[in-house]
């Protein structure tokens, strides 16, 4: 995507500018991800997380077909206001969202566009796509995967989403070469829960450690994929696996059930999870994506560091 066409609010320009660290923030929580007002509120945590530690935050979206990378209260108020109608908008959609003059709310994959395109290295979200469960049947693969894969962007993350086939999306990210390295642990977290019982090959236990991944990836061996930075859920935080995993049972027979398919599919089924539990999954979804945005910031901060 070209930068030109992208409308960058004043405050990120002039980072970016300065070489001061930024984080992005995706805009699909808002419009799809989490009801209101808990979709406000959360992104507003995390911008005040981000801004703590030093770093600015930069919510991504397309306003009234304009992809925008900052936005402003009012922006984030159309946006979610329900006759704007939100488009879920990934890496493809760009076009269509602005040929049309939509509004969108950029998700894993389309925030990663939008920041690689202004040059904004960290981004932080709840949990990233990938393979979904009986995919050999669907065929149904997060666009997340392969945008990550071709992004310098790195993408601290609570793991996949606990509704994914994780197995199956380790092993897409490894064949897309995108580096998964735990934040203080050895194993991949499962969005609501903090271990998915699967290893991790590589791990930084400090940002500094991070950011030198980061470093030595795009700058000293010029590669350009992503990275991803898996930073478990705190244990005190964490949902019951028990209760997460007959939740998501019902949420996938319901899915089924209803026809649920496409991109539909997981805006659908967080939703029956957060039912299922009573709001347990819901407020471990708020947690993560708070964390997720302090431990970005600690990371683009020391990065930036780097090119001081």
């Amino acid at each position: 995507m070209r930068a030109e066409s992208i409308r960058i609010a004043e405050e990120v320009q002039d980072a970016l500018a300065e070489g001061r660290p930024v984080v992005a923030l995706e805009s699909s929580v808002l419009a799809q991800g989490l009801p209101y007002p808990h979709n406000v509120e959360s992104t507003r945590a995390c911008a005040a997380a981000i801004r703590a530690e030093g770093a600015v935050p930069a919510v991504t979206a397309v306003i009234a077909g304009v992809p925008c990378v900052g936005l402003s209260d009012s922006d984030i108020d159309a946006l979610i206001a329900p006759e704007n109608k939100a488009l879920k908008v990934g890496a493809r959609d760009f076009a269509v969202a602005v040929a049309g003059k939509r509004y969108g709310a950029t998700t894993v994959a389309g925030t990663c566009t939008l920041a690689d395109a202004v040059g904004i290295r960290l981004f932080a979200t709840g949990g990233i796509g990938g393979v979904h469960r009986e995919a050999e049947l669907t065929f149904d693969i997060s666009q997340d995967l392969p945008v990550i894969g071709k992004s310098r962007v790195a993408v601290v993350t609570a793991g996949a989403k606990a509704i994914l086939d994780l197995p199956r999306t380790l092993e897409m990210l490894e064949t897309l070469a995108v580096p998964v390295v735990g934040l203080g642990t050895n194993r991949f977290p499962a969005f609501y829960l903090n271990d998915s019982g699967l290893p991790l090959e590589h791990r930084a236990d400090t940002p500094e450690q991070a950011a030198a991944i980061l470093h030595a990836r795009w700058d000293v061996l010029g590669e350009t994929g992503g990275v991803i930075f898996a930073n478990p859920i705190d244990e005190a935080k964490a949902a019951d696996p028990a209760l997460i995993e007959r939740a998501i049972d019902a949420a996938l027979r319901q899915a089924k059930e209803q026809g649920i398919s496409g991109k539909a599919t997981t805006p659908f089924l967080l939703s029956a999870v957060a039912r299922e539990t009573g709001g347990e999954s819901m407020k471990a979804n708020l947690a993560l994506l708070e964390a997720n945005a302090q431990q970005a910031a600690r990371i683009a901060v020391a990065h930036a560091s780097i090119h001081r």
